[in-house]
Parts: C-alpha cells; structure tokens; sequence
C-alpha cells in the first residue's frame, strides 16, 4: 500500500513525539495507549510520642508555682518521647537508685560482691528510703565525685551531683533518669545481668506506703520516690521514676516536679502525668500495630 509522503512525516513525527494518533493515522494495530501516570499513595503518618506527650500533658492544670518534667519509653517496641524532659530539678530521695548503681559498678569494677554491711545499707535505702543508710553509701562511692564518675559511664549527660554530702540536692532530668532507668531495666551493658536483677528485686519490694507515684499508671510496678520540703521556698520537691506494666506491655516512666504547697498535691500531680504518660506510650504502641 503506497502511504502518502505527508502522512509518512506525521506518523514519524507522532512515534518520536508519543502523541495520540488522529482517525486516519492507520490500522487499529499502529495505535498508541497514552501512558498514564502512577498513583501514589501518601503513607500513613502516625502521631509521634512527643506529640502525644504534648497532647496529654500541656493541659494539665498546676497550681501556684508547681511545674514538671516526663520521659517515658516502652521496653517492648522501644517508642520514647519527653515533656520539657530536659530541664534540670533536685532528685531528693531518687537519688538513692543513681548511688546504689553507682556503689554497683564499684563492686564490679573491683571483681567482688557486695560486702552484708553494703547490702544491708542498700535494702534500707532502697525499699524504705532510709536517708542514714544512703549517707553511708554516699561516701562508699566517693560522694559527688564518684556519682558523677558512675553517671558518666552509665551514659546521663544532665546530671550533677550535690556536694557538701548534700545527695538529695543533686540535679537531673526526666531524660537523664529514662537512661538510669534503662540500665537497671534495659539489655545489661554497664550494669552485669547479675546486678541488673538486685537492683530490680529492690525496686519491686518498696514498703508499704511508699508505693505512690508511677505506680498508678499501671501494675506489677517496681518504683523509686523522692519528696523534699524546700527549706528555701518552703515548696516540695515530688519525683517518682520507675517501671510499669500497662495491658501486658513493660514501660519506664520519669516524673519530676517542685512548687508544690504540700506533698499531697505533689503525689497528686506526679500520678496524673504518670497515667497520662502510659497511655501516650500505649497509644503509639497500638498505632505501630506492634
């Protein structure tokens, strides 16, 4: 079949070009599908911890000059997330989970166990927050000086020991205690497996009446506390960081506070960001479908 020169141009030109034949370009066979652009799908963005945490806590309502602080992160899927966790409060009788890891790694450092008189001291300090006993830690391990040595290798960067032997003046975040947290509770790399399991018992078995505070998020809790009345300002100091189990799932949680009128409203406040905190945390985990 002779084509015409002209439609023997057109045809060239539309095969180089890619355009849509006309009716009269030819047989069916010679026609060109248009291509079509791919579909892209926006992928779903799931809320962040932070922004959960946000969400959560902006909101709560904090009397007179009362401020805190939160880290949470969960054992399981390894989500974590902060609110204003990095700024710095006195850990009053928190502190004393920092010593006992601190006169740990001394222990270990020194390839031996703790001594009966060092256990019975941490036991004392530990589950009944006993302040004599945690004195006669502090200077096992070299006061101010060896806290921030221990803190040092266990990885907290907020932290600064109080001195002139005043331990429940030390300075941390909510960050910085996630972290001590994680060495107690995490996978065992500056803390042996076997220290790891001590500190846990002790947390675990806190006497009775001084269980509040994280432990209101959830159950099978193991728990430290601190509460300072400020001689300064005449406002408490109210901390409690610890470990919590929340519909089968493991989570650290900080919470740090000061200003507050009385113990009491301090207890109150740390237990509402504490709860708060958990189901932030369990909301991301459902989120990820983990």
């Amino acid at each position: 079949m002779h084509v015409p020169r002209t439609l023997a141009v057109s045809l060239l030109v539309c095969v180089v070009a890619g355009c849509a034949p006309t009716a009269d370009a030819g047989p069916a066979s010679a026609v060109r599908t248009p291509r079509q652009e791919p579909v892209v799908q926006e992928a779903t963005v799931r809320p962040s911890m932070d922004s959960l945490l946000e969400e959560a806590l902006a909101s709560v309502a904090l009397p007179g000059e009362a401020r805190f602080s939160a880290a949470v992160l969960g054992l399981d899927d390894g989500s974590r997330g902060g609110y204003a966790d990095e700024q710095a409060y006195d850990t009053a009788s928190i502190v004393k989970v920092d010593i006992l890891l601190a006169l740990l790694l001394r222990a270990q450092d020194e390839g031996r166990a703790l001594s009966g008189q060092e256990r019975s001291f941490a036991h004392a300090m530990i589950t009944s927050s006993d302040n004599a006993a945690a004195t006669a830690l502090w200077a096992v391990i070299g006061g101010a000086e060896g806290l921030d040595a221990a803190n040092a290798r266990l990885g907290l960067t907020g932290t600064s020991a109080g001195t002139d032997g005043r331990w429940g003046l030390t300075r941390t975040t909510a960050a910085d205690q996630l972290v001590l947290l994680e060495a107690v509770f995490g996978d065992a790399r500056v803390l042996s497996a076997a220290s790891q399991a001590y500190v846990r018992k002790l947390l675990g078995a806190i006497v009775e009446g001084l269980g509040w505070g994280v432990s209101a998020a959830g159950g099978d809790s193991a728990l430290k506390n601190g509460w300072l009345p400020r001689s300064t300002t005449g406002l408490w100091d109210i901390n409690s960081i610890g470990r919590v189990t929340v519909d089968g799932r493991e989570y650290l949680i900080a919470v740090l506070s000061d200003g507050h009128e009385t113990k009491e409203d301090g207890v109150a406040l740390v237990e509402r960001v504490a709860r708060a905190a958990a189901a932030a945390a369990a909301a991301v985990t459902k989120g990820a479908g983990s």
